[in-house]
């Protein structure tokens, strides 16, 4: 793992290092191809295929794939990249990179590649979840190809991975599925039996890690509505200070045999600091062409001083990282963070800035608020919230047109004394369990109370006798609510508000 911080590695030393290692590719003739590339990997079909490594400078490379074949030349670093014509799914074929030796790589497949990322509940494993012995010994799936990056922070944009990955392509089996995401598996595993296709699924996640640290600096910086970021993380460099002071007196304390308090937890600083996961864990992917990216975080924003930030953070990541590779507006779908007793979080902040979101073109939401565990951050269903992710992938990337979410706030209107409000995706719009729960409705001072709601075909009548002339609407508004609204298709309601 890398460790890069703006506040305390000199420039000379950076410069020094980046200067080392151009002398170490100079000296190294043989070509090498990045780590992205392996004996069993997927490369996206129906679209370029770029690969790229290091050589001798000035190096003739060729490169053969699918009857295809490319040569190029290393530049004074020893780079070199080069583009095949896109082609339809297929495989297995064999890669040949040829210069002063020869790479071959096997059982290359043509398929669909998503990049699964985010923070802990993306990178949850397999051996975490329930009965996880009997899942793992089930998953042998070789049309599933698994990459996973290591933790990585920068503070420049990488080029390509500086560490190997800890898993590199493998095809997916009880051995190379234990360590992986949950999420990711069962995601891919699916679209492969739907789609009939090869999946391979990058998995570049860090659990506890911001949203910021996954936006690259460019995006950061382009919008002083952003800057709060940098005072953030300008507060926490000083907590850190503060925590080696502590640490220095604990270890006199320690020694002198008296006893130390417990210190509350803090992040390593790569977690959190501004783009440095972006740089180190996301810009080595940018020139690999993917389907599409499923995403899981948010948790970590959830505190007060954060989250409303959110609204403007998340979209602008999604955008950021659309204009990096290039492609358009790729699908993006996202799971909305789960219900979690968080006294002092903002967990309904967060998840309403998750919804408001879906006004990007090509993203997706996933509802989790049934399926998580008042008590545990990580619930173990994570089988329900890939198939939801799947719902949307099926429905965005792959033209489906099946129903792939759960009502989703429209607008709110008045009728008389109560509040009447539509919704999208609310065909079959029912209560388990007796009748609607999680309401609240609030009047011109902005105070919410609990209200009842009567469904009125695909809309709710919501009302309270505390408050005559409401205004406003929500549902679903704690860190973890009991919320038992769905539509037909078994898909939970967002929670939301309708105060702008």
């Amino acid at each position: 793992m890398s460790r890069c911080n703006y506040f305390s590695r000199p420039v000379g030393q950076l410069v020094l290092s980046l200067l080392i290692a151009a002398t170490a590719i100079h000296a190294n003739a043989e070509a090498r191809l990045s780590p992205l590339f392996a004996s069993h990997m997927v490369v996206q079909r129906d679209k370029p295929v770029r690969v790229w490594g290091h050589a001798d400078r000035k190096e003739s490379v060729t490169i053969s794939f699918r009857g295809q074949t490319v040569t190029t030349h290393a530049d004074d670093l020893g780079r070199w990249e080069a583009d095949l014509a896109a082609l339809p799914a297929g495989g297995p074929f064999t890669m040949t990179v040829q210069a002063s030796n020869i790479i071959t790589l096997d059982d290359v497949m043509a398929g669909d590649v998503w990049l699964a990322s985010g923070q802990s509940n993306m990178e949850f494993p397999m051996t975490d979840l329930l009965d996880a012995d009997k899942k793992i010994a089930a998953a042998s799936c070789p049309q599933v190809r698994l990459f996973r990056a290591q933790h990585s922070s920068s503070i420049f944009p990488l080029a390509d991975f500086d560490v190997q990955p800890w898993t590199p392509w493998s095809q997916c089996n009880p051995q190379t599925v234990a360590s992986f995401s949950a999420i990711a598996y069962y995601f891919a595993k699916e679209i492969s039996e739907r789609e009939h296709v090869t999946v391979g699924v990058v998995e570049s996640s860090w659990g506890g890690t911001l949203a910021e640290a996954w936006t690259s600096m460019d995006a950061l910086s382009s919008d002083a509505g952003l800057m709060p970021v940098f005072n953030a993380w300008a507060h926490m460099m000083d907590k850190q200070v503060e925590r080696a002071a502590q640490a220095r007196l604990d270890d006199a304390d320690k020694a002198a045999g008296r006893t130390v308090p417990q210190r509350p937890w803090l992040p390593l600083p790569e977690m959190w600091e501004p783009a440095a996961l972006y740089n180190g864990m996301i810009a080595p992917l940018e020139r690999f062409p993917i389907r599409g990216v499923i995403w899981y975080q948010g948790e970590a924003n959830s505190a007060i001083d954060r989250a409303g930030l959110y609204r403007k953070l998340f979209p602008a990541m999604i955008e950021d990282w659309r204009g990096k590779w290039g492609e358009g507006d790729f699908p993006f779908l996202f799971v909305q963070i789960s219900n979690f007793n968080s006294p002092g979080e903002d967990w309904p902040t967060v998840r309403d800035a998750q919804r408001r979101t879906l006004q990007l073109a090509n993203t997706g939401m996933a509802v989790s608020i049934d399926v998580g565990d008042p008590a545990n951050v990580h619930p173990k269903d994570k089988l329900t919230v890939a198939t939801r992710l799947t719902l949307l992938a099926r429905d965005i990337a792959y033209g489906e047109h099946v129903e792939d979410s759960g009502p989703l706030f429209r607008q709110v209107a008045r009728n008389g004394g109560a509040l009447q409000v539509y919704f999208d995706h609310a065909t079959g719009l029912r209560a388990k369990d007796g009748a609607a729960r999680g309401l609240e409705v609030a009047g011109a001072d902005g105070k919410f109370v609990a209200a009842t709601a009567r469904i009125d075909g695909e809309t709710l009548l919501v009302s309270s006798p505390q408050v005559p002339e409401p205004v406003s609407v929500r549902y679903d508004w704690a860190s973890s609510p009991d919320g038992n609204l769905f539509n037909s298709a078994g898909l939970p309601m967002s929670p939301f508000t309708s105060q702008p």
